[in-house]
């Protein structure tokens, strides 16, 4: 079953009076359970399409379909619904709060969605810690922690609420590679245990070894997938 079907899709940006097409018509189908990677150069498109899928952005044209909702006719409170409850996100900036120790970055998306008592939101969040392998650094705020670091905790927020999808933009571009690699087969893990779809935008070749689909992204369109 498709859990993401992508057709036509363009996204225009104004930077000043230049138009920049970051998409030049994607279509894209995505099926439920998959690992996907997304590779392609840098301004190939990659960052704008996982904003668009996560509903970060709007496509300037074209259709974009999650659990088979056209994401175009969902109101705003429908869309927050959507990226609370479905999907995960791991930004290259990682977007953490900076006044919140790493503890509590992981347990606030599990306090908006106000289902667990505090005791089980606590254990779900001091588990996924301790799986990215940062428990030691559990009290610190982002700004004392590295950038690998506020890596983990980020994915850890990420994964926290066991999401249908999660969208990974260089997941692996803050680690090194022992690190990446623990990283990849945790969600690897999941994927296989809990049917997860993970979607990877990465220059990481090693991600390759862990997806099942390969998407190459050229100049805003779709230019192979393949599976692995």
């Amino acid at each position: 079953m498709n859990i993401i079907e992508i057709s036509g899709v363009i996204k225009d940006y104004a930077l000043g009076t230049t138009t920049v097409h970051a998409l030049r018509g994607i279509d894209l189908t995505i099926e439920e359970g998959d690992l996907m990677t997304i590779m392609g150069p840098s301004g190939s498109g990659k960052t704008t399409l996982l904003n668009i899928i996560g509903c970060i952005d709007k496509a300037t044209a074209g259709s974009v379909r999650v659990h088979g909702d056209e994401v175009s006719s969902l109101n705003d409170r429908e869309i927050t619904d959507l990226r609370l409850n479905r999907i995960g996100f791991i930004f290259q900036t990682f977007n953490l709060i900076p006044v919140l120790n790493t503890l509590e970055n992981v347990e606030f998306p599990l306090l908006l969605k106000k289902k667990d008592t505090r005791a089980e939101i606590r254990r779900k969040a001091e588990k996924l810690i301790d799986e990215v392998g940062i428990t030691e650094f559990i009290k610190h705020r982002p700004a004392e922690l590295s950038g690998g670091q506020r890596q983990r905790v980020a994915i850890a927020r990420a994964l926290v609420t066991n999401p249908d999808i999660v969208l990974a933009d260089e997941p692996t571009a803050n680690l090194d590679s022992v690190t990446g690699a623990q990283i990849l087969d945790l969600m690897k893990e999941m994927n296989a245990r809990e049917q997860t779809t993970f979607i990877f935008s990465t220059h990481d070749a090693n991600v390759l070894k862990y997806a099942k689909t390969m998407v190459k992204i050229k100049d805003g369109i779709v230019a192979e997938k393949s599976a692995l």
